[in-house]
């Protein structure tokens, strides 16, 4: 299944895409994607109200705002220097265990929502990402148990600050959570629609230019080995998101870094997860 949601902020009614890219509501299904849904064995559920009552069941717009494709989860969780050609560009050894930080939940947006130059943002940078959705509680889970702990992958742009990121002090985080940093979607694959995770291209232009062509098989630590990581350190909840890292072509890594400005627009995507658009706009 493709699971979207579609509406305004903070109003997005749950629906899924058929196999002819109609937008079926779901709203008599009762549930949003959220917590309470992943971990109630939601998906099969689903499945089943939508083979009994999904070809009735209204259609919504086309052009209806897409939201993100999760409602907000617990926490969204980060991993830095996944891809051996990203920490190459940035002049980083490749990590021996995974690196671990936090992204703020009040960051999420739709996948083709603008995304705000933050007050005092000077380097606002790019970050095509794979994003994990868990499915059931996490905790202390073997590499070989993880991915039956998924319910599926997204899309996601891991939007950064750089200045904040790296010239304030302190921790990743304060250049990760600004309001509109985690454009997430269009859509959540289930486990079911992807045949190998690890052998997805993802990329990113900006301005129709090329920036990240990329592979995920390149990533230094897989989704089963960053999932089983992740759940030692910290209980994963069903609906929380883990972003396992970007390619190589982010402004930082260039010679002369050219970072996002106001009226640029970044399109990404991955296979079978769809594509997203955002355009950059100024402070809020």
């Amino acid at each position: 299944m493709k699971l979207i949601r579609v509406g305004p902020p903070g109003r997005e009614l749950p629906a899924v895409l058929d196999k002819e890219g109609a937008r079926i509501d779901c709203s008599g299904f009762g549930a949003d994607w959220n917590e309470a849904f992943f971990a109630g064995d939601g998906l099969p559920r689903l499945s089943k109200w939508l083979a009994s009552q999904g070809s009735s069941a209204p259609r919504l717009p086309a052009a209806a705002r897409l939201g993100p494709a999760v409602a907000r989860p617990s926490k969204i969780i980060c991993i830095g220097l996944n891809y051996r050609d990203h920490a190459k560009e940035t002049g980083a050894e490749l990590p021996k265990e995974p690196v671990i930080f936090f992204k703020s939940t009040t960051a999420l947006s739709g996948p083709n929502d603008d995304v705000a130059i933050p007050r005092g943002g000077t380097k606002l940078d790019w970050e095509v990402e794979l994003g994990i959705v868990i499915g059931k509680t996490a905790r202390h889970v073997s590499a070989s148990e993880a991915l039956a702990h998924v319910a599926g992958w997204v899309l996601h742009n891991d939007y950064s600050e750089r200045s904040f990121q790296l010239e304030r002090g302190g921790q990743w985080v304060k250049g990760k959570s600004c309001d509109t940093f985690a454009p997430v979607g269009p859509w959540l694959a289930t486990t079911d629609e992807i045949a190998d995770v690890q052998k997805l291209r993802l990329w990113l232009d900006v301005n129709g230019k090329r920036r990240q062509d990329g592979n995920t098989a390149n990533m230094a630590f897989g989704p089963a080995e960053l999932v089983s990581y992740v759940s030692q350190f910290m209980t994963l909840l069903p609906g929380d998101l883990i972003s396992t890292g970007t390619p190589a072509g982010v402004a930082l890594g260039m010679p002369t870094p050219v970072y996002l400005a106001e009226g640029d627009v970044v399109e990404c995507g991955i296979d079978g997860l769809g594509s997203a658009r955002q355009t950059v706009v100024g402070a809020r």
